[in-house]
């Protein structure tokens, strides 16, 4: 992997000998456009950095990669760069107690999303630039002391071509040909930003009269590429932003800290976004160019609404080392939720949450890289692979437990406390913990022990017994926990007893709260009620668990699990039941089976859509290999069904639309979605936009029913860099041995793609329908990984690792291959053996699932 790989002990050394006082960064962008000559480009980067040094004479470094350096000077003294640059750090030795060092050095563009990322648009040949930095990548495009805890205050001035606009943290002017930004406050390397081009950019404002009667005023900008300038909604961005404004300051008490409120929606962005202050970066999908769902909306309020949260828990207040990444990301996971209910026109974001978001979280929790909240973070390569559901869902999942265990107000008041203590300073678990002990006069030792530094999921299953009358004599919870986390845990939770009614609804009857607590624990009240066809041991989902049933319970909800009118109750249960499929407690035919006799009545889209994902991934990995086929033939004669009977135009009509492109595979069927693409053929009101017409092509790309031309034909139609990503990854899909060998060498043996066509080629390679076209590459892909892993970026590494695994090659044999791999790569880096071993672990939790399915089929 290309740069030196910080240590947390380095780290922590370098910040107990340095403070930074100040970075003065002047960077020349003119050579993004233009000729190239064939060389890879690079730009000038010059930097102050203003430091101070605790022991005089100590040595220390700071960090850069860069192809080269032209000059360093450390207190006006010229040093050497093929002395002390090695490509990944700069020697300082003999520091000074007042120390000034400059660096100029030409930084490299990026086609990975790291660094200065660099994009040229096909539609147009314009150039689009960003950065892209967590957690270490600001040293790519400067020279700094890259780890969160060396807070110092940044002026950055950039050099652009002629007609470019460019933004940064701060407010920015332009004069003699240079833009020049305000001061930060002082904030950490990984949340500078530079995003510069020719983007299209839509102004608004906010006010708020603060309690002293001061106003405060926050100008808002947004922007994206002129190509997506039709499309772009910027007036719901800039509602959900207001709206989210006066949440968090009705509730934090502490005026957004950091000027103007920028959102640049970028191209080829690895991440959702990215919550630089006053920079707010986001993935240009986003912003959506044909119809799509509520559920989409949502999605992209909770990730506005996350990204703001992060101004107050992250970048006013951050993490001291990569270790608590949590304080941030579980916060503002959380906030984002809380922010959709209490803000915005998102008031069911809960029900998102329970069955969207924790399914994140009960995946990573099960996987052997599983880890407490409050993660050991040994180096960046430990923190790149921990942005992950733990950290995030999972975080957000006990904040959320905390709630109700201490309260609302609290836990909001222990945030503000929070944010005053700490402003612009750095932060450990111990910080969080002292505030929410003062505010809820609770010890939170023992919650925190349990909770934030144990791993593992609990399960929770209800003992129902019924006395002579048929009443509750006893309802108990047990509680259970994996042999390898063997820890208990005290939940909060709600418990539910529901019945049908004479209409035949399904509904509650009597709830109870309680503190789970040991491995039974007896819910008195609920004693003598009548006796229940549905017990939900999380109802109202207040702790982080998974739910089992009764064997009654899972009766009733094969039965009767469409008549549960609550829809927060019925995403738990339709969640509760796939987890159990994926545990091989519940036959993938069953969960498929259920999904096609109730999916069609669910309300809440984004639980629809969720239930298509999940039962797609029911029959590609859990469903038994003699099965798949008539259990594919249901689904797609389900899906089509569903279609045809959905209201026209509605958007739950466009879900079963793109779920029935997603499993066709009969002639009968592809022929239908051609005769949609050219209109011989129309369901009333499904009106087959150009998103659409992708996600119909796909699967006839897949399938041998479009080849090259049609796909050709259609990039014609559609020349942009979203219709270029959407034929890179129909291309791939194609069910030839020349394509995936193409794909392949494309991927594995070139690094000439760019982030975004690396993942839309991984996912045309991958198909469940090709599983013999791909199984001579189970052998190649462990003979590469190692090599791949050091020679291209983290990002890279990352997407390709886990994107090329067999996991279609679902055999013992393919297991076997792993564990030899394992076996003989014991010193591969940790990073990587972690991605091998959690692939490793999704395939044998696949085979304990067909396992499963079989034994229900014979």
């Amino acid at each position: 992997m290309p740069g030196e790989n910080l240590s947390r002990d380095e780290a922590r050394e370098r910040a107990a000998l340095l403070s930074v006082d100040a970075y003065d960064v002047s960077l020349d962008l003119r050579s993004a456009v233009g000729d190239g000559n064939g060389e890879p480009r690079t730009f000038r980067s010059v930097t102050t950095i203003r430091f101070r040094c605790n022991e005089p004479g100590a040595a220390s470094f700071a960090d850069l990669v860069a192809p080269s350096v032209t000059a360093v000077s450390l207190n006006g003294r010229d040093l050497d760069p093929s002395e002390v640059f090695d490509g990944s750090r700069i020697a300082l030795e003999d520091l000074a107690a007042e120390n000034e060092l400059v660096v100029d050095a030409q930084c490299a563009y990026s086609r990975t999303g790291e660094g200065m990322h660099r994009f040229v648009d096909p539609e147009d040949g314009e150039v689009y630039l960003y950065t892209q930095y967590e957690p270490a990548d600001a040293r790519r495009v400067f020279a700094n002391f890259e780890q969160p805890d060396l807070k110092a205050p940044y002026r950055f001035e950039v050099t652009a071509p002629e007609g470019w606009t460019v933004w940064s943290n701060g407010a920015g002017e332009r004069a003699d040909g240079v833009w020049r930004f305000a001061e930060t406050k002082p904030i950490s390397t990984y949340i500078t930003c530079v995003v510069a081009g020719p983007y299209h950019y839509v102004t608004d404002s906010y006010s708020r009269t603060l309690d002293d009667g001061t106003k405060l005023e926050i100008p808002l900008g947004a922007l994206c590429r002129k190509g997506l300038a039709p499309h772009f909604d910027a007036d719901d961005v800039f509602l959900v932003t207001k709206q989210g404004l006066d949440f968090f300051h009705d509730h934090f008490d502490y005026p957004y800290p950091f000027g103007k409120y920028d959102q640049a929606f970028v191209p080829e962005y690895n991440l959702g976004a990215m919550e630089n202050p006053g920079l707010v970066t986001f993935r240009e999908e986003y912003i959506f160019r044909g119809k799509v769902t509520q559920a989409s909306y949502e999605a992209r309020a909770n990730v506005i609404l996350h990204e703001m949260a992060h101004m107050w828990f992250g970048d006013l207040v951050t993490m001291e080392w990569w270790d608590d990444l949590w304080l941030k990301e579980s916060f503002a996971d959380f906030m984002g939720t809380f922010a959709n209910v209490g803000a915005t026109r998102f008031t069911n974001a809960w029900i998102t949450f329970a069955n969207r978001r924790k399914a994140w979280a009960y995946r990573a929790d099960q996987l052997p890289s599983t880890h407490p909240i409050t993660a050991d973070i040994r180096d960046l390569q430990d923190a790149k692979l921990n942005f992950d559901g733990i950290t995030y869902a999972k975080g957000a999942s006990v904040l959320k437990q905390l709630v109700a265990y201490v309260g609302q107000d609290a836990f909001l008041e222990g945030a503000r406390r929070y944010f005053k203590r700490n402003a612009y300073g750095n932060t450990r678990l111990g910080d969080l913990l002292a505030v929410l002990g003062e505010t809820s006069g609770r010890d939170m030792s023992a919650w925190a022990g349990a909770w934030l530094q144990t791993a593992g999921v609990n399960s929770l299953t209800p003992q129902v017994l019924l006395d002579a009358e048929g009443r509750v004599a006893e309802l108990a919870v047990v509680q259970e926990a994996p042999e390898s986390h063997p820890q208990e845990r005290p939940h909060r939770v709600a418990v539910g007893l529901y019945r049908r009614t004479p209409e035949g609804a399904l509904e509650r009857y009597a709830r109870a709260e309680t503190d789970v607590d040991g491995p039974r624990t007896v819910v008195a009240e609920l004693a003598g009620a009548e006796a229940p066809e549905l017990v939900l041991v999380n109802d109202d989902d207040l702790t982080y668990c998974k739910i089992r049933f009764d064997e009654t319970s899972l009766d009733t909800l094969r039965a009767h699990l469409g008549a549960l009118t609550d829809p927060l109750a019925r995403a738990l249960c339709w969640s509760a039941l796939w987890n159990m499929t994926r545990d091989a407690m519940l036959p993938a035919r069953d969960f498929i089976g259920l999904v096609l006799r109730f999916a069609g009545r669910e309300s809440e889209i984004g639980v629809l859509q969720m239930l298509h994902a999940w039962v797609g991934s029911a029959l590609e990995h859990y469903a038994a290999p003699a099965w798949r086929e008539a259990g594919g033939q249901l689904l797609t004669e389900g899906a089509l069904r569903e279609l045809r009977a959905a209201e026209p135009g509605s958007e739950h009509q466009l879900a079963w639309a793109r779920f029935f492109a997603s499993v066709a595979s009969a002639e009968t069927d592809l022929a239908l979605l051609s005769d949609l693409l050219d209109r011989t053929s129309t369901v009333d009101g499904l009106e087959v936009d150009q998103e659409l017409r992708w996600a119909f092509l796909e699967p006839l790309a897949a399938h041998g029913a479009a080849d090259e031309s049609v796909l050709a034909a259609e990039l014609a139609r559609d020349d942009t860099a979203s219709g270029k990503r959407h034929q890179v990854r129909c291309l791939a899909a194609r069910p030839s041995a020349a394509v995936k060998a193409q794909a392949w060498a494309q991927v594995v043996e070139s690094d000439v793609l760019s982030n975004a066509l690396v993942e839309a080629t991984i996912a045309g390679f991958a198909r469940p329908s090709q599983r013999e076209l791909t199984a001579p590459y189970t052998e190649k892909y462990f003979a590469a990984i190692e090599r791949l892993w050091r020679e291209r970026s983290i990002q890279i590494g990352m997407d390709v690792v886990r994107g090329l695994f067999p996991v279609y090659q679902d055999s013992p044999g393919t297991l076997a291959a792993t564990d030899a791999w394992l076996t003989a790569h014991a010193d591969a880096p940790p990073a990587l053996r972690r991605l091998v071993l959690e692939s490793r672990d999704d395939l044998a939790r696949a085979l304990r699932a067909q396992e499963c399915d079989a034994a229900a089929g014979r």
